[in-house]
């Protein structure tokens, strides 16, 4: 039986509007039309962004939790909101590795393309949460409570979208100027929120400014 029948065969069987079986053949398609490998690089790269979607989820998870125990703290108390509207961005970015570059023409700034006013608000939450906190003096090793050990994990796998990222760039696969340094911003965002939620946990007044 040729590859082509098994894939018929399968999305006959399944019947679902999830798993149509396209991908069987180890394909998936991209917005606007055109189907790449599943390991391509671009697939590689929007995928990484989609997994960071999901830590922050865990992170916002958390602090769900806090919140109904009403254990929640004050400095961190916006955290929740703040990294939804993050997770929400990251689709913006997911959208512009997904598109096929005969179609980049149809990016939408904001909506489908990380633009520079996306940029600046992020820098503008980095400013106001460093304002927050204090500057570790030795070097962090991450795990102090869940919340801040979650941040952590989605810091790391932005920065590997952001490898990843990197890497289409030198083939001219970014459509965009503002995502590479979009990533990078929200990296050292999410390295910040994690010291953040760690001195507000600790509940310590001398390094963590109101």
């Amino acid at each position: 039986m040729s590859s082509a029948e098994v894939r018929g065969r399968r999305e006959a069987i399944v019947g679902s509007a999830v798993a149509t079986g396209k991908g069987d053949d180890g394909t998936t398609g991209l917005l606007y039309g055109g189907r790449i490998a599943k390991d391509d690089a671009r697939a590689e790269a929007y995928g990484t962004i989609d997994e960071a979607v999901a830590c922050m989820g865990l992170a916002r998870a958390e602090v769900a939790e806090l919140a109904a125990a009403a254990a929640l703290p004050a400095p961190i108390a916006a955290l929740g909101d703040t990294l939804l509207k993050l997770q929400r961005d990251l689709f913006v970015a997911g959208s512009e590795l997904a598109t096929n570059p005969d179609a980049w023409d149809r990016l939408r700034d904001g909506e489908t393309r990380v633009d520079e006013p996306m940029l600046i608000q992020l820098e503008e939450m980095l400013r106001d949460a460093e304002s927050r906190m204090e500057m570790p003096r030795e070097f962090v090793v991450p795990g102090a409570d869940r919340l801040s050990a979650a941040l952590e994990v989605s810091r790391t796998v932005i920065r590997r979208a952001e490898r990843r990222v990197i890497a289409l760039d030198h083939d001219r696969l970014v459509p965009g100027a503002w995502l590479m340094p979009y990533l990078n911003r929200l990296a050292d965002l999410l390295w910040v929120l994690a010291r953040l939620a760690e001195q507000a946990g600790r509940g310590d007044t001398t390094t963590v400014r109101s």
